[in-house]
């Protein structure tokens, strides 16, 4: 059977609040339902799609390993992955909003076409790429 849709994305975390804040401030996404699991975190949704879940380091870690389930060790970024994608549709507002959070994203315009990138890391490392597509003037 072939795939049919991308999930969501864990982030690890050592500070889950600074995370959440980040994700629900600076990129407009909100804290919604979560089934009761045996470690702290939270899931981060655009829209009504739980894109992003978010989970304590070290509880996550302990209650994995109790399952035999591997966990990814602690590095600098993302390691192999290198970013995640997600699309917005008002540059000028998802810029503004990111510069009223601190935050000053790598800017790429696409010569010839009308996409326009932004790119900035959350506070654990995590690469963000947010697409925005320009209408057609």
């Amino acid at each position: 059977m072939p795939l049919t849709k991308m999930e969501h994305y864990l982030v690890l975390t050592d500070d889950l609040e600074q995370t959440r804040q980040f994700y629900c401030e600076a990129l407009g996404m909100h804290v919604g339902p979560r089934p009761p699991l045996e470690f702290p975190g939270f899931w981060l949704y655009v829209g009504d799609t739980p894109c992003i879940h978010v989970a304590e380091w070290e509880t996550y870690t302990a209650h994995s390993h109790k399952q035999g389930i591997p966990v990814s060790t602690r590095g600098a970024g993302t390691g192999s992955l290198d970013h995640i994608a997600f699309n917005a549709d008002d540059f000028e507002e998802v810029l503004a909003r990111l510069e009223r959070q601190g935050i000053k994203p790598g800017k790429n315009i696409v010569r010839g076409t009308p996409l326009r990138q932004l790119f900035l890391r959350d506070p654990n490392g995590v690469k963000i790429e947010i697409n925005i597509r320009m209408p057609a003037v």
